[in-house]
């Protein structure tokens, strides 16, 4: 038998815990799913799944030997990338997961120049401020804006992003500008869904303020453009505000009070990076990345 493949088998159901929805992500049909279980099963003499109408899941030697065949498929992957030729072209799709603004901007010149390097991949990219769900969507990778990213994923950090407190110059001349934090909570200020609170820095210590305004939104794009149009004050990350600042479109508040930094990280499940090109695509936005975003502020900023 073919026991890399069985195995892959094995450690998908136990991803999903559908037989059906391992069959579809590996492009198998079910009753070849079905046969690989079997094979793994009768080669450790163990069984490994509980099968019922309604669910699979692992007994206790499956839970055992879960960590070890990722470790074994790992390992097979590694071998493979490392001693293949060379010459040998980069192939495969990569599902990929990104907040909008990111995907509108550095991550598509990061994807434009990897596929120009490796012309027989395939990139298959969706955009949205929600963080997409690994399994139920079939990510391979997702890049998402977080301090620490949940543990029950494994994640490697690709760089640090600024975030600026920005107002137009149409707000500021018919509101005034806040010269502490804590004035803010006298302003318009437009919030992400999730963030009600904003964190600066004082005197090396973290000091948080809430805000509230009379609009929210959970893309960061439309956020942009309104803080731009004069609705409000809004905290923005680097790669957004960056063009609006330049421009005088943006004013940057409050710099003696600097504000938590972003951090951007690949998140992905093991068996994700059990493939080569997920392997090397996250490489290659860390070797691209590692710089951050650098901003050049105007003289009147």
């Amino acid at each position: 038998m073919d026991r890399i493949e069985a195995i892959r088998s094995f450690i998908e159901v136990a991803s999903c815990g559908s037989f059906t929805q391992a069959a579809e992500r590996l492009g198998l049909n079910r009753i070849r799913i079905s046969r690989h279980i079997q094979e793994v099963e009768d080669w450790l003499q163990s069984r490994l799944l509980h099968r019922t109408t309604r669910q699979v899941s692992l007994t206790e030697a499956g839970r055992a030997a879960l960590p070890l065949c990722e470790q074994l498929l790992n390992q097979a992957a590694r071998l493979e990338s490392e001693i293949r030729p060379a010459t040998s072209q980069l192939q495969g799709s990569i599902r990929l997961a990104s907040p909008v603004g990111l995907g509108q901007h550095w991550l598509y010149d990061l994807v434009e120049t990897f596929l120009q390097r490796h012309p027989q991949v395939h990139i298959h990219l969706q955009l949205a401020d929600d963080d997409a769900d690994l399994v139920d969507e079939r990510v391979d990778v997702a890049l998402r804006f977080s301090q620490q990213p949940a543990a029950q994923l494994i994640a490697r950090r690709l760089m640090q992003v600024p975030t600026f407190v920005c107002a137009a110059p149409s707000y500021l001349r018919q509101c005034g500008e806040p010269q502490q934090p804590q004035q803010l909570s006298s302003h318009n200020c437009l919030t992400h869904l999730d963030s009600q609170s904003w964190t600066f820095s004082q005197q090396d210590q973290p000091l948080e303020v809430a805000v509230r305004g009379n609009f929210s939104a959970n893309e960061m794009g439309v956020l942009t453009r309104a803080t731009v149009q004069g609705l409000g004050i809004s905290l923005l990350p680097a790669d957004l505000a960056q063009p609006h600042i330049e421009a005088g479109r943006l004013r940057i508040l409050l710099q003696d009070f600097p504000c938590r930094h972003a951090w951007l990280w690949a998140v992905y499940l093991s068996r994700s990076y059990q493939q080569p090109l997920v392997r090397t695509f996250i490489d290659f936005a860390a070797e691209q990345w590692q710089g951050g975003i650098s901003v050049k502020l105007p003289p009147s900023a």
